[in-house]
Order: C-alpha cells, then structure tokens, then sequence
C-alpha cells in the first residue's frame, strides 16, 4: 500500500511548487502502480523503472516544466 507514501509526495510537491499547482489529484490503484503525471506528461512511473522517486527528482522533473 502506497497511500502514506503518495500523500507525503503530494504534500513535498504542494510546499514546493504551490503558486504553480491548480490541482493535485491522488488516484488508488493497484499492480505496483506509482506514477506522477504533470500537464499530461508522465514524469515519473514506479511500475517502468522498478523503485520509488526520489522527491528531489520528481521536483526537478516539475521545474523544468514550469
């Protein structure tokens, strides 16, 4: 179970980019799924690479969006 560990990503990525996030929606799922989607583009999937994100990526990721 991925809950504890996908709010406390949400809320690393709230603090950092607030005045840039309109919504942020958390979706349960199944399989070892664990993805980070921003603007439609998949920045990050648990399932393709084998682990977790680590904050620091998923923020740099979002950045470079922005």
């Amino acid at each position: 179970n991925y809950t504890a560990r996908a709010a406390w990503t949400a809320q690393e990525l709230l603090d950092a980019f607030a005045d840039h996030i309109s919504r942020l929606v958390l979706v349960p799922s199944g399989g070892g799924r664990f993805e980070v989607e921003a603007n439609g583009a998949l920045l990050f999937s648990k399932k393709a690479s084998g682990r977790f994100p680590e904050i620091a990526e998923l923020k740099e990721a979002i950045a470079k969006l922005l």
